[in-house]
């Protein structure tokens, strides 16, 4: 059976993303460990293999509008997928607990959702401030900083789902102060795929997708991403960005707190147990 208020989560997350372009595992995965209960590490990966399906199609649009900046693409995947595949096999082969599993998640999943909302508050005024002496650097400096930049999202998407939409959206304005906006999201978008592919198909190996419900998150993400698009224009970007931010900064304190609270109850219980 379907489950209305999975089809309804995949609806709202589809339209913020519509609405901002980001916004997708920011929300759909702390959202689905919070709301729903599901273990981090399934959140994580079925929310992965839901990002690879939604934003192949928003490549695909972007590419035939010609708003992707291959090389780009290039030297983010140079860096985001052996980073994504390392940090898979480093995770399986230290064959963390259910415990500590979800303790890591969880952590990274704050860190990342705190960069992305400051991101997201200060894109404009960074972009502002360092975009004039950014344009100064050479092709070989730019050239490295992407891949770098690719390996940090590598590390940080394949642990949490998080930070490929915002975080890189604005490391790439920094970086590529010609391209117009169009061009930059759609990049950002076209280099999503491939990291999206390759972190899910590791979770996916060792059983961390939840197939049926990414099938259902999807039903109620298309329609919500194509109504999201078409309204964007009518809702002011800045308040959509603060709104989304003031969110993620909420999201990401329940989360720290919860995770602050779990671990006090196991420190304390094992104290009164050696005690006893």
């Amino acid at each position: 059976m379907i489950d209305p208020s999975y089809v309804a989560l995949g609806f709202g997350v589809g339209l913020l993303v519509g609405m901002t372009g980001v916004g997708g595992g920011s929300l759909m995965t702390p959202l689905l460990i919070l709301l729903f209960g599901v273990h981090p590490s399934t959140a994580v990966g079925t929310d992965l293999l839901y990002a690879a399906s939604t934003k192949t199609a928003g490549s695909v649009v972007h590419g035939w509008s010609r708003n992707v900046h291959w090389p780009a693409v290039f030297r983010l995947a140079c860096g985001s997928i052996p980073a994504s595949a390392l940090t898979l096999f480093v995770l399986w082969k230290l064959d963390l607990k259910s415990d500590t599993e979800r303790s890591l998640v969880n952590l990274v999943l704050c860190l990342a959702l705190m960069l992305t909302a400051i991101s997201l508050i200060f894109r404009k005024s960074i972009a502002e401030r360092y975009r004039g002496a950014l344009a100064q650097i050479n092709d070989r400096t730019i050239a490295f900083a992407t891949v770098l930049t690719g390996t940090v999202l590598g590390v940080l998407v394949s642990i949490s789902s998080v930070g490929a939409g915002a975080v890189g959206v604005t490391v790439l304005l920094l970086l590529y102060p010609r391209l117009p906006m169009a061009a930059i999201v759609g990049t950002d978008i076209a280099h999503a795929v491939p990291l999206t592919m390759v972190a899910g198909a590791g979770h996916w190996a060792v059983g961390s997708v939840d197939w049926t419900l990414m099938c259902v998150l999807l039903m109620g993400s298309v329609p919500g991403i194509i109504l999201g698009s078409y309204s964007a224009a009518r809702v002011p970007e800045t308040v959509l960005r603060l709104i989304l931010a003031s969110v993620l900064f909420v999201v990401s304190g329940k989360i720290a707190f919860e995770e602050f609270s779990l671990s006090s109850a196991i420190v304390t219980a094992l104290a009164w147990s050696n005690g006893h």
